[in-house]
């Protein structure tokens, strides 16, 4: 560990870079937080992606580094089984001979004073292997001496058998916090337990938002991780659009994952001629063109959470019942104002919604507090 004369050696684990809109506002907030708390301290990000997550995120901190080291031994164990993941990770932590290729970085993650999981859904059943990232930060902290903490986590769904091995994983960090009722029920008996919600409530603030060139109804549907087919969602957003009596002109389309969310605007742009497209590269440098008395219809969890953080009104559309219903759910019963379409039923258009300047401040107020506790500034 750091002697006392030296600053905490920071280590975060995150799933930046894909790049995924949500993902990245997270580690930017946590990184621009250590800016002002930690300015001193070497901060790693382990990330699937280091290389675009560094042209992204690298300038956030002063000391800010990245590497792949628990994400590339979860997915060097020998199978997709969560409890083989686990396993093949910390023996290879603990014995960085069995990774070779990995020593240099093993033993760094092993020096953290403080491995913080940082909030996201990337680590439950749809992902088994990454599982392995909990087992990582526990076996790095037992050999560093360190504290392992998680906050805003979406650890559900869980297959059956794996459940005793993340609570098993859990009750060895120091502070779990997570973003919804089902996985705050898995791990209820794990340890000192929170339910915050979503880490980006903890980095709301004017910036992230653009005040020009916006349209009064947006759309944000994806084509991955669907329960239904993309020409399915076509047709649900045209014919929602009819039913609600937009006029092309009046739509706005944003991306949220670069390709993955212009597959379904693709099929009817058609159909929408004047509709505005606001591309991730576009949002991430001036902002979501996000604004109060705005209608939405989205699937993706972050652009529910901040454009109702905004005060837009919307729809979360339910793609998938196992993974995204539970993610929409968790933001409307904070507050979030907004209806739910499951199974492409036509919404009624919404009125109202939003999240009140009261809610919200008691979510970020909650997650500033969370912060507090682990790093005490």
């Amino acid at each position: 560990m750091t002697s006392p004369e030296q600053p905490p050696k920071l280590y975060l684990v995150a799933t930046t870079g894909h790049p995924n809109y949500g993902d990245e506002l997270i580690a930017a907030t946590w990184l621009k937080y250590l800016a002002e708390v930690a300015p001193h301290s070497e901060v790693w990000v382990d990330c699937p992606n280091p290389g675009p997550s560094e042209v992204l995120l690298g300038h956030l901190h002063p000391h800010a580094r990245f590497t792949d080291t628990l994400w590339r031994l979860s997915w060097e164990a020998p199978s997709d089984e969560p409890w083989e993941v686990a396993s093949f990770v910390q023996h290879a932590m603990i014995n960085p001979g069995l990774a070779p290729h990995w020593v240099a970085g093993i033993e760094l993650a092993a020096s953290a004073d403080l491995v913080h999981v940082i909030g996201g859904g990337f680590i439950n059943g749809i992902w088994p292997r990454h599982f392995g990232l909990l087992a990582g930060a526990v076996a790095a902290v037992r050999r560093s001496g360190g504290r392992a903490v998680m906050t805003g986590q979406g650890l559900w769904p869980v297959p059956d058998e794996a459940r005793p091995l993340l609570r098993n994983l859990a009750s060895q960090f120091e502070l779990i916090d997570v973003r919804d009722e089902p996985s705050a029920e898995l791990l209820s008996s794990a340890g000192q337990l929170t339910a915050t919600g979503d880490d980006m409530f903890f980095g709301i603030e004017p910036g992230q938002y653009r005040t020009d060139d916006l349209r009064e109804v947006m759309v944000c549907l994806q084509s991955d991780l669907l329960d239904v087919t993309v020409p399915a969602l076509a047709g649900f957003l045209l014919d929602t659009l009819r039913a609600w009596d937009v006029r092309p002109e009046q739509v706005g389309i944003v991306e949220g994952i670069p390709r993955v969310d212009r597959e379904v605007f693709a099929l009817v742009e058609h159909d929408l001629p004047g509709a505005r497209f606001y591309a991730f590269s576009e949002i991430m440098e001036t902002g979501l063109p996000a604004a109060a008395g705005q209608r939405w219809l989205s699937s993706r969890f972050h652009m529910h959470l901040m454009a109702a953080a905004a005060g837009a009104h919307g729809v979360a559309v339910s793609i998938n019942s196992g993974y995204y219903t539970n993610k929409h759910r968790s933001l409307i019963e904070r507050g979030s104002g907004w209806g739910i379409s499951e199974g492409l039923a036509i919404p009624p258009q919404p009125t109202e919604g939003g999240f009140d300047a009261e809610t919200l401040k008691a979510l970020q107020d909650a997650k500033f507090k969370l912060a507090w506790s682990m790093y005490g500034h």
